[in-house]
């Protein structure tokens, strides 16, 4: 194992198109796993950059909230901003439009979907840490669809700015990024974890649940329950918890759309990462097998006759 994991351990120093250094060192589904990229990465690209920018995927009930409760926790991380990706088709979907028609301009449901990134907003701000919302730009998205968001997170005295990285490269994200290093350099952060290491592990899954998912209650068998507290005697009670959950909704019901509350988390499984240093909580329905496309990219891609890679966009 010390053979095949020796140079797998380490960064690989890769570089964006636009020749910026990057890291993609882990990353696994924070609908299952933790979401992040390795602390080896975060931190050696601390060490080399003036601003480090990392993500933490599948939404920020799921990616953020295991990036601050995790990594930060075990890293001694203290983020400075957070910047929250949102669309708006996205948000239309949130407002009850069915996926063929989000590509037509409808500012209602927008505003009807707005609901979710406000509960996006709340919770990152829960952590102590200030967000500004970086809207990744469809061609379909119309200029009123961008205003109506615009509109809602000034009410919320927060940033929304239009992206154009997908058409523009960086010149199409620059505002966001100046907005980014203003936000950092103001030092508003005052970063905290959402429970403390001494919480019962019951009480930490309660706390994600009813603080994040806005869950009223949560629930588990008879055999769950007496897992917590075997996990507790055995000496694994100050670890954090990582949720499995669906990725769809707030809730464990995928179709669940906007910002539900009042709903019941049914805990199905528990397992302990002795390693990682985490507890593995299953919810709902949700499957831990990594779900991917019956058509990989990589199908696609090839060299041509003059040696040039095609097929990556």
């Amino acid at each position: 194992m010390t053979v095949l994991l020796k140079d797998a351990m380490m960064p690989n120093l890769v570089q964006t198109l636009e020749n910026n250094p990057a890291f993609v060192h882990g990353g696994p589904f924070a609908n299952i796993a933790h979401g992040c990229n390795t602390v080896l990465a975060t931190d050696t690209a601390l060490k080399l950059g003036d601003y480090v920018v990392t993500e933490a995927g599948f939404g920020a009930d799921l990616g953020a909230e295991k990036f601050f409760d995790i990594k930060c926790r075990k890293a001694n991380l203290k983020p400075e901003t957070v910047v929250i990706v949102a669309t708006i088709r996205a948000l239309k979907m949130h407002g009850g439009v069915a996926k063929e028609d989000l590509g037509k301009e409808n500012v209602a449901a927008i505003e009807v979907g707005l609901a979710n990134l406000g509960r996006h907003i709340e919770n990152v701000q829960k952590f102590g840490v200030p967000a500004v919302v970086a809207v990744n730009t469809f061609i379909s998205d119309s200029q009123a669809e961008f205003e109506a968001v615009k509109k809602y997170c000034d009410n919320l005295q927060v940033s929304a700015i239009k992206c154009t990285h997908w058409s523009d490269g960086g010149a199409g994200t620059e505002e966001l990024a100046h907005k980014v290093v203003e936000i950092a350099e103001s030092n508003q952060a005052n970063f905290k974890p959402l429970y403390a290491d001494e919480l019962p592990l019951w009480e930490k899954v309660k706390t994600i649940a009813t603080e994040i998912y806005r869950a009223s209650e949560i629930t588990a068998d008879k055999v769950i329950r007496e897992q917590f507290k075997t996990l507790e005697a055995a000496g694994y009670g100050k670890f954090p918890i990582c949720m499995a959950k669906t990725q769809y909704s707030f809730s464990t019901d995928p179709n669940l759309k906007g910002a539900p509350s009042g709903h019941t988390v049914q805990i199905r499984e528990l397992r302990l990462s002795a390693g990682a240093e985490f507890i593995v909580v299953v919810t709902g329905e949700i499957m831990t097998m990594p779900g991917l496309p019956r058509v990989p990219s990589a199908n696609s891609i090839h060299l041509d006759s003059a040696g040039q890679i095609q097929g990556l966009f």
